[in-house]
């Protein structure tokens, strides 16, 4: 998945979604990034590179395949392909996403 398909899939699944209560940041390896603002009413969904709570190294396309189902979330961060920094909980909150 190319990153303005990610990052609009991201923005429509948070707006469906109850607020994460947290601040999280999707980082790929390019420099691009996704941040979601959970820590509001409503989850809020921008391209800023700023600290969070938990930031998720991942490639776009390994995003876009547990996004589709095709890449299971455990099996993806044991086998390396989904680094995790910060607070684990956070991550974990990712599933009402994915």
């Amino acid at each position: 998945m190319d990153y303005q398909t990610l990052l609009s899939e991201i923005t429509t699944r948070a707006a469906k979604a109850a607020p994460l209560g947290n601040t999280l940041k999707f980082d790929f390896k390019d420099g691009d990034v996704i941040f979601l603002d959970g820590s509001g009413d409503e989850n809020a969904v921008s391209t800023e590179d700023k600290e969070a709570d938990c930031t998720i190294k991942i490639s776009k396309e390994n995003l876009g395949k547990l996004m589709d189902g095709s890449l299971n979330p455990m099996m993806a961060f044991m086998g390396g392909k989904v680094k995790v920094d910060g607070d684990l909980g956070v991550a974990m909150k990712l599933q009402s996403l994915v």
